[in-house]
């Protein structure tokens, strides 16, 4: 009964908390836009024929520019069908809400900073013992995204949240310098409260402590105006393009990456956030299972660069120089070709897609993929059926807990062509999944924040580490088996089961999944 009164409270508490209000004056103003726009069409009802015509030609031509765009074909279609089903508001929403990308982000600028901070560092004679699909590959990273290959980096690879959890407060503690942290949701909880000790006691001992957060992921996680403070703390914190209660195409281009850096000696970059959900102190969705990767040596300096291109959005750029290590720390164990990468919503940035295509394409003895969600394009999907067709043991693990059923469903919709093309898939059945790695061959890997879906790898910021010969591989590696032991492998005959309205609803999720 207790139990019951305090779930209660909490509830009562939640909803009249200010960030519970702000998130309603926001919904409600997107609803008052929408009711609007209704308005209009009744109020001018006498003019209904030719208002019907004017948006009739808006949504042909807006499906005529969809159709040129360079964009997936799925995306396209995801769009033209309600655009051309409901021409009334269909071209409309598209330019408001069409997922297009972010008119702010200045690729050239961002292109000559990164070349110019990040000049190559390994010669092709380095790479060339890892054999020319890996130089294929470091020379993509660091040529068209780059993003340059180091060695000299030595890695340690967590497997879960908790893991990750101690190591990182007691990174946080050796900083002298600075400390930059970058993710896409941070909320209150006792993870926060430890981290934010730590940053503020730095912050009075005069380490320059920077906090990037994103406007929607940390929307319902932290109060409104929470930069002013921890601003009073003495901690730099900027929020990456606030949620506004406006319909903005702005809206749909998120900061989704987690990173942090630390002296630009030590960094760490994963796919869990900063909430209490990731290192398994909140129960959400049964056991949360997530990873982090550390690093330590010269692969930090481009997770430096990343944060402060990222800071500089559209402000003063920063002197680069000021961040430049004192001096590297001697590694503990040698180490491999170390590449850390950034992707934007540029349509000209499709790096985290490339890069698991490349992946996939190159693997030849196993293949084993992570993720929260299984939404993929056809080329994506054409990839992994060949690479299982050609013999390759191709591994894909997914949550059974969802935490978005919608989202689920789309995942699940995927299984059938991949089950028939001979891949093999596992749900986490302990309850939700949200690490996202790739490991191939003993060879190849890539940890980071990006998803197996389209908005990862078109519409946000994301950032990741693609390892090659490195000892982190196997860990990588090994976490992937060790957690099949606690999975439930789906079958080409558990898809059957499904009745025929389950079958047809997940097909309709399938076709707008380039939407979710």
């Amino acid at each position: 009964m207790k139990r019951v009164q305090k779930q209660v409270q909490q509830k009562v508490i939640s909803v009249f908390s200010p960030r519970f209000q702000r998130m309603f004056l926001i919904i409600l103003s997107i609803m008052l836009q929408f009711g609007i726009y209704v308005v209009l069409l009744v109020y001018f009802s006498q003019y209904f024929v030719y208002f019907y015509w004017l948006c009739l030609a808006v949504s042909l031509a807006v499906t005529l520019f969809i159709s040129t765009r360079k964009s997936k074909m799925a995306y396209k279609i995801a769009w033209i069908i309600p655009i051309l089903l409901v021409p009334l508001i269909g071209g409309v929403m598209f330019l408001i809400l069409g997922g297009g990308r972010n008119p702010y982000y200045h690729r050239a600028e961002t292109q000559r900073t990164l070349k110019s901070q990040l000049p190559d560092r390994l010669s092709t004679t380095d790479l060339m013992p890892y054999g020319p699909d890996a130089l294929q590959q470091a020379w993509y990273l660091g040529h068209t995204a780059r993003c340059p290959a180091y060695g000299n980096t030595e890695t340690t690879y967590f497997s879960t949240g908790a893991a990750f959890l101690p190591a990182f407060l007691e990174e946080l503690e050796k900083a002298e310098d600075y400390i930059f942290l970058e993710y896409f949701i941070i909320a209150e909880g006792t993870l926060w409260d430890e981290v934010l000790e730590v940053l503020t006691r730095k912050a009075a001992q005069g380490v320059d402590v920077r906090v990037i957060y994103d406007g929607v992921g940390s929307a319902t996680t932290l109060p409104p105006h929470y930069p002013d403070q921890l601003h009073r703390r003495g901690i730099l914190c900027r929020v990456f393009q606030p949620l506004l209660p406006l319909l903005s195409i702005h809206q749909n281009n998120r900061d989704h990456r987690k990173l942090c850096v630390i002296d630009g000696v030590t960094g760490f970059v994963s796919g869990l956030n900063l909430a209490d959900e990731y290192v398994d102190r909140k129960e959400r969705f049964g056991y949360w299972k997530d990873n982090a990767l550390r690093l330590r040596g010269e692969a930090v300096w481009s997770l430096t660069v990343f944060f402060l291109i990222m800071w500089d959005h559209q402000n003063t750029p920063s002197d680069f120089r000021l961040f430049r290590p004192k001096a590297l720390p001697p590694l503990k164990r040698p180490g491999g070709i170390v590449v850390p990468y950034t992707d934007t919503p540029n349509p000209s940035d499709t790096i985290c897609a490339d890069l698991h295509l490349q992946m996939i394409t190159k693997a030849k003895r196993y293949l084993y993929l992570t993720t929260p969600y299984l939404i993929i394009d056809e080329t994506m999907t054409a990839a992994l059926c060949t690479a299982a067709r050609s013999g390759v043991d191709v591994r894909i693990m997914t949550p059974h807990i969802p935490d978005k059923k919608v989202v689920f469903a789309v995942t699940r919709s995927n299984y059938p062509t991949l089950l028939a093309a001979g891949a093999r898939i596992y749900e986490f059945t302990p309850g939700f999944l949200h690490s996202k790695t790739v490991v191939a061959d003993d060879l190849y890997a890539s940890v980071g924040s990006c998803n197996l879906d389209y908005r990862s790898f078109y519409l946000q910021f994301e950032n990741g580490v693609w390892l090659c010969g490195d000892p982190a591989v196997l860990e990588v590696r090994d976490d992937f088996l060790q957690t099949m032991e606690v999975c439930q492998e789906i079958t080409h005959n558990d898809c059957k089961t499904l009745s025929l309205f389950s079958r047809l609803l997940r097909s309709i999720y399938r076709l707008f999944s380039p939407l979710f």
